[in-house]
């Protein structure tokens, strides 16, 4: 499933929020596929991070999983200081962290908002603050925010969770300009409906509805958003920054 001819981020030190599942689990395994060291963030299950970390062991390398809540900012910087002390250093960032509380704007609750909010954008924020000073001190790092399609094209019934994700597309392109100088690239991966845990509980007329709109006809697997992400984040896309990639299956064009 994860057989590599080469190795495209090998000895490099990343770091994934929301980790143990979906897509977030995907891009631990492949990074470390490719060689690199993982630490990643959850916030509940001990069992599944217990779990991912022996499965990441087994490419011979090392994995960190530390339980945090990204969208606090003492936590974020305690989680890159967790990664420093273990690595000594840091060359990836990816925000992959994310909930959905989906509902008509008009039934949305105030708490709604600031929960999809807090959990998709301000961690976004908090975590590359907190990464931004060592990668500035080797004058070199990548960082990869997660978005979504919908924050490039909106959702009825997504108002909170596309402004976290347009959020994030903004806030990206901003950071890319400010880091540029110090051989620091910061990318966007937008993805499309991809077959995760999140999306399992969709009705079948939801199903249908979003295989209309997509010219390739399925669902992403989460392994397939993931090599997008590992190619963003090695030398391969060395001259990429301030970019928004769509992984949709023609979904947006």
């Amino acid at each position: 499933m994860f057989a590599v001819i080469m190795k495209l981020l090998q000895d490099k030190v990343a770091l994934v929020t929301g980790g143990t599942r979906g897509i977030g689990r995907a891009i631990v395994l492949k990074f470390a596929a490719h060689g690199a060291h993982v630490v990643f963030t959850y916030r509940s299950s001990v069992q599944q991070a217990e779990s991912l970390m022996q499965e990441v062991q087994t490419f011979g390398v090392q994995a960190l999983g530390i339980q945090a809540d990204a969208a606090d900012s003492t936590t974020a910087d305690k989680v890159v200081e967790e990664t420093l002390q273990k690595f000594s250093k840091l060359d990836i960032l990816v925000n992959n962290a994310g909930v959905t509380r989906d509902t008509l704007l008009m039934r949305m609750k105030e708490s709604d908002w600031d929960e999809v909010i807090n959990t998709n954008l301000k961690s976004v924020f908090n975590l590359t603050k907190a990464a931004t000073r060592p990668m500035m001190k080797q004058r070199e790092g990548v960082i990869i925010n997660m978005s979504s399609v919908i924050g490039v094209r909106g959702n009825a019934g997504q108002a909170n969770y596309a402004a976290s994700k347009a959020g994030i597309i903004g806030f990206s392109k901003s950071v890319a300009k400010e880091l540029a100088s110090r051989n620091i690239r910061c990318n966007v991966i937008a993805p499309g409906w991809v077959k995760t845990e999140m999306t399992e509980g969709l009705s079948q007329n939801v199903i249908d509805e979003m295989l209309r709109m997509i010219p390739l006809g399925r669902a992403a697997q989460p392994e397939e958003i993931a090599d997008c992400a590992v190619f963003l984040a090695s030398d391969m896309a060395k001259y990429i920054t301030a970019q928004v990639i769509c992984v949709d299956g023609g979904m947006v064009s």
